[in-house]
């Protein structure tokens, strides 16, 4: 069993998306990861992912905080 991870998905979309958002919720002190199953499947030496479906956590103490940004930012 794995470990419950401290983060959670927020928004999955374009790698401009994703960057847009990430810096909006940085600048407000949320930190952000993001996933990309395609490129590290990529460079790992096999396929995966779809293209274009990169994912944006935050912090699961952030999320009721960020998805209002991200819904008014993409609206």
């Amino acid at each position: 069993m794995f470990p419950e991870s401290e983060y959670e998905r927020v928004y999955t979309g374009s790698l401009i998306n994703i960057q847009f958002l990430q810096g909006l919720l940085e600048e407000r002190g949320i930190q952000c990861i993001t996933r990309d199953d395609m490129k590290s499947g990529m460079m790992a030496g096999f396929g995966g992912g779809i293209p274009h479906h990169i994912q944006l956590f935050v912090k699961k103490t952030d999320v009721d905080e960020a998805i209002p940004i991200i819904e008014k930012s993409l609206s």
